[in-house]
């Protein structure tokens, strides 16, 4: 969810979790590459992917990592892992399957330079009024910190909830300030 997504639709958002993408290349390189030096998938089932899709356009477009658009459904699985080995680049890997086992003929490799970030939310109405309901939030959420999202060098989209705001970016509309 972004922020216009949350103020649309009435919508408080906490952070659950961040996962730190890295890319996947074929070989045993594990030396960081970076951002610029990656390939970001873009599949053409935006019903499927349209999340990801605007988080690796809008990367990409901030760092240089160079766009593929496929149609193969191989944002994530064994359809990726093809994907990483056809390209014979580092590519970013996507939030869903951080924990599926690497090949043994890929590498797992830091993307630095920025890098790239993927929050997890518990989403919930603006107006809720049930005292469970702001229990059970408190209890998934309240002993969460800002898990190194304001951190130097982390990369996360323009309208990320959690996106640190900066004296540049105070409203996070992108625009800077003038006093």
């Amino acid at each position: 969810m972004q922020h216009a997504d949350l103020a649309e639709l009435a919508l408080d958002a906490r952070l659950l979790g961040a996962d730190r993408l890295y890319a996947l290349a074929p070989g045993t390189d594990l030396a960081p590459v970076r951002a610029r030096d990656t390939l970001v998938l873009v599949d053409a089932d935006t019903a499927s992917w349209s999340s990801w899709n605007r988080f690796a356009d809008e990367f990409a477009a901030d760092t240089g990592a160079r766009v593929v658009r496929i149609d193969d459904g191989g944002v994530t699985g064994p359809g990726f892992f093809d994907d990483v080995r056809r390209l014979g680049r580092p590519v970013v890997n996507s939030p869903k399957g951080q924990t599926t086992p690497v090949p043994p003929d890929l590498s797992r490799r830091q993307v630095t330079g920025p890098e790239p970030c993927w929050t997890w939310a518990l989403v919930s109405r603006r107006d809720e009024t049930r005292i469970a309901v702001h229990a059970a939030i408190e209890a998934l959420t309240g002993d969460i910190g800002p898990l190194g999202l304001d951190g130097a060098g982390v990369w996360l989209p323009t309208d990320d909830p959690f996106r640190p705001v900066s004296a540049v970016d105070p409203d996070r509309s992108g625009a800077a300030s003038g006093a």
